[in-house]
């Protein structure tokens, strides 16, 4: 888009652009999403910017109203395999905050200056200040759902010093910790400010466009394994929850269904721009890095207008996006896992948990597992292709990580003895997020780029392929 389409969008309050791009009022010295209800202004006045980081690095704070640190984020992060995709996948994920731009510029291959310098030039703002923006939003959603401590949001959320975390909150913000907690939403101050330690925070996950929840609860109830995942409640209102290892400790999240029309057969677009979601951690600082892998297991990050528009012109799709517009191609909350999974199936996945995986000290409900680590597998379970694809996993031969090269992961998985092109499919799909990943031995038509992967899932909804 140029500068007059992104204007256009703005003027028409267009929520398709919701973290795509960010506009900034000179005159006002607020940046917004394009879907912000206030009074458009004026195009002299207007500055845009690729990404929340880069209008706080000219100078511009958050706009209270529209919240623009809380949209989605953009889908080109979903597409593109360079090493700023990779990056800002990376970061998102939070390894800025625990191995600084050193460890993040390690994991790309690149030199700290090289990574800068990319990202600066295609983002307006390096991987600090994407972090420091990432950051920024953290501590609001901790300051606004919980009761905890200004000094202990300061480090929950990552930075280095409480003065550091005040002075970013009064430059994005324009308002101190304590009035950001003060300017809760009524229904959030309600229902967040009350939350505890044992109630978890209370979340909404955005997501752009209409969202096919039933079909990503279909699947999680079809693929739960025992122990450390479970889903319940009728269809269209139903809670998926699981045990997460995460960098700080472990957590339980749980994400409830979107009702929508038709809800009573989960198989409605929810209209909405959320979905609600609670986690409970046993370390703060692991907040960031939940939320993200939550996201990339639903996709909410998908550009649903920029894959229906592209599936759709397609004859034989058409009257399957039609019928289910806003699938989703879901991800994975653990790459690692998903792979395991993916190969041995999901009694075996039951029989592992049971077997090697680790016991929460405190247990809620049926959940009482971790999955089993890489490296435990790999010395439990030495032979065939578990043990050679735990080996793999746990000694860096393959990653799968956010910011993996998903070509390098291809091949690396090819090395290993027993994965079968259909596995390696699914890995790349659901663990590395592809949104472009073809069925093995066919040819699918150039018009599904660069969405196979929705494709595939528009088929197997129409029970067109085996799932």
């Amino acid at each position: 888009m140029d500068e007059d389409s992104r204007y256009e969008a703005v003027r028409s309050r267009d929520a398709r652009f919701d973290g795509e791009f960010f506009f900034a009022v000179e005159t006002t010295g607020i940046y917004c999403r394009p879907s912000c209800p206030a009074v458009t202004p004026k195009r002299r006045n207007v500055r845009f910017f690729a990404t929340a980081a880069a209008a706080q690095g000219s100078g511009f704070r958050a706009c209270r109203r529209c919240r623009p640190d809380a949209v989605p984020g953009s889908a080109a992060w979903n597409v593109r395999a360079d090493v700023v995709g990779r990056a800002v996948r990376l970061i998102g994920d939070g390894i800025v905050d625990r191995e600084g731009v050193a460890g993040l510029a390690s994991r790309l291959g690149y030199s700290a200056r090289q990574v800068q310098r990319q990202l600066t030039a295609e983002l307006g703002a390096g991987p600090v200040a994407l972090a420091r923006a990432q950051r920024a939003h953290t501590a609001r959603v901790l300051l606004q759902t919980t009761e905890l401590p200004i000094t202990e949001i300061a480090f929950a959320a990552g930075f280095a010093s409480v003065r550091q975390f005040n002075d970013t909150v009064r430059a994005v913000y324009a308002s101190t910790p304590s009035e950001v907690r003060a300017a809760a939403p009524r229904g959030g101050r309600s229902a967040g400010r009350t939350a505890t330690p044992t109630a978890g925070i209370p979340l909404r996950l955005a997501h752009r466009g209409p969202y096919r929840a039933g079909a990503v609860f279909d699947l999680l109830a079809q693929e739960a394994v025992p122990g450390i995942e479970e889903v319940s409640g009728p269809a269209g209102r139903r809670t998926y929850r699981r045990t997460l290892r995460l960098p700080h400790g472990t957590a339980i999240v749980a994400v409830e269904e979107a009702p929508g029309e038709g809800a009573g057969q989960g198989r409605a677009a929810h209209p909405g721009g959320w979905l609600d979601a609670r986690l409970h951690l046993t370390d703060l600082r692991d907040l960031t890095t939940a939320v993200q892998r939550l996201r990339r297991l639903f996709d909410l990050d998908a550009d649903p207008y920029a894959v229906d528009e592209r599936l759709g012109a397609d004859a034989r799709l058409a009257p399957l996006v039609a019928a289910r517009p806003g699938l989703r191609s879901p991800g994975a909350a653990d790459a690692d896992e998903l792979a395991v999974r993916a190969l041995v199936g999901p009694r075996r996945a039951e029989d592992l948990v049971r077997r090697y995986g680790k016991a929460l000290d405190a247990p809620c409900g049926s959940l009482t597992h971790l999955f089993p680590e890489a490296a435990v597998l790999a010395g439990a379970e030495p032979g065939g292709p578990l043990g050679a694809l735990a080996t793999a996993l746990a000694d860096g031969a393959v990653r799968l990580d956010p910011g993996a090269d998903r070509d390098e992961a291809h091949g690396a998985l090819l090395s290993v003895p027993g994965l079968d092109a259909r596995t390696i499919a699914v890995i790349r799909t659901r663990a590395l997020g592809d949104p472009d990943v073809g069925p093995p031995g066919a040819d699918p038509p150039d018009s599904w780029r660069p969405w196979r992967s929705y494709a595939l899932q528009h088929l197997r909804a129409a029970g067109e392929l085996d799932q």
